[in-house]
């Protein structure tokens, strides 16, 4: 705790330094924060000092008190960055408050992320301040600085393209993802993990296929794309075919992991009650493989959308994530990239998640799920 208290003091001194320094330069010279704004800080300090010491240091108080505090002066560097003022290496007052609210952030987080709250504040809250505090900094830095959007848009920009855009990236959301993930997903998990199932009493075939699930999963996207384009067309069905290929193996060595994951006292139990092999296959193996098989749809979601978007480089028709991102990258239209990359780790991050609760649902009784 002496960490994070010495991390706390510290965001303090840098506000305070900040405010009380040039935050910017405008047509007339240095601009420096106002009276009003240096005092309302300080008093909004002093108050949760107080608090935080009188109260001998609750953690949910500090952590909301402070977070209130970085959430309401957070704000200031983004209205001078509205007021077009000259901002970069002339404005030490900007950068030393907003590295006093990232230290002031990171304490409440750190206090919200160990407090003994419900599970939605560790699952959901801490992760989503966290990434609008990420967003945050990036916005500041970009305007700041004022990196060019050909370099480096800033998220209200890729938003504003997003939002004049739906239409487009619909489209393409329905090509790329609906289309070629969905069905590529689908069918190379699906017949890993029937394959799986079917050679777990061949010792051959197991020895003869994991050797080459090696040799295949390291064949890179764009030597299997080209081929799989020239035998199947243009359409989702060549993108399908990609995912296939990388997804088959992956389901297939987990699933075979997993069958052998149980124990041989299970299995001795199950041979006592004269459970033949299919029954012991399904009363025993396969819920035990199920964290197994989970683990290689989580690794086949990531996998699916990386190898649709790169197999439609090597040819698509006009719609499609890879068409537009390469597309848009000729045209040197940035912000319309870094929109279409908005919407793919949208998309992936959801997909993985639907996969995360359906896997907590079925595998509620795994250890690594157990709460005390």
């Amino acid at each position: 705790m002496k960490r994070l208290d010495a991390v706390a003091a510290a965001g303090a001194i840098l506000l305070l330094a900040g405010l009380a320094v040039p935050a910017g330069r405008d047509g007339t010279g240095p601009f420096y924060w106002p009276a009003e704004g240096i005092a309302a800080a300080g008093l909004a300090l002093a108050a949760a000092a107080a608090v935080y010491f009188a109260l001998r240091r609750p953690q949910g108080l500090f952590a909301g008190l402070a977070l209130t505090l970085a959430i309401m002066l957070a704000a200031a560097p983004l209205r001078l960055l509205g007021r077009g003022f000259e901002l970069g290496a002339a404005a030490p007052g900007l950068w030393l408050a907003v590295l006093g609210l990232v230290c002031l952030a990171w304490r409440a987080l750190e206090l919200l992320a160990r407090a003994p709250a419900g599970r939605v504040v560790h699952a959901i809250v801490v992760p989503g301040l966290f990434g609008l505090w990420l967003l945050y900094l990036w916005e500041v830095i970009v305007g700041g600085f004022a990196i060019p959007r050909i370099l480096l848009p800033s998220p209200s920009q890729i938003g504003h393209v997003i939002a004049g855009s739906l239409d487009l990236l619909a489209q393409d959301f329905r090509q790329t993802f609906l289309k070629s993930v969905l069905a590529g997903f689908a069918i190379g998990s699906g017949t890993g993990f029937i394959t799986a199932v079917l050679i777990d009493r061949s010792p051959f075939l197991q020895k003869g296929l994991l050797p080459l699930g090696a040799l295949v999963s390291a064949i890179p996207i764009v030597g299997i794309a080209p081929i799989m384009v020239m035998w199947f067309g243009f359409d989702w069905q060549s993108k399908a075919a990609v995912i296939v290929v990388m997804t088959f193996f992956p389901m297939l060595v987990n699933t075979l992991t997993g069958l052998e994951a149980a124990g041989r006292i299970e299995r001795d139990l199950m041979h006592s009650y004269a459970a033949g092999y299919w029954q012991t296959l399904l009363l025993l193996r396969l819920p035990n493989a199920l964290p197994f098989v989970f683990n290689a749809l989580k690794i086949n979601s990531t996998l699916s959308l990386i190898g649709a978007i790169v197999a439609e480089f090597f040819g698509t028709p006009i719609v499609g994530m890879g068409f537009r991102i390469s597309t848009e990258v000729g045209r040197m239209n940035i912000d319309m990239v870094w929109a279409t990359i908005a919407v793919a780790a949208l998309a992936g991050s959801m997909f993985y998640g639907a996969i995360a609760l359906i896997e907590r649902a079925l595998t509620f009784w795994h250890p690594s799920y157990r709460r005390a």
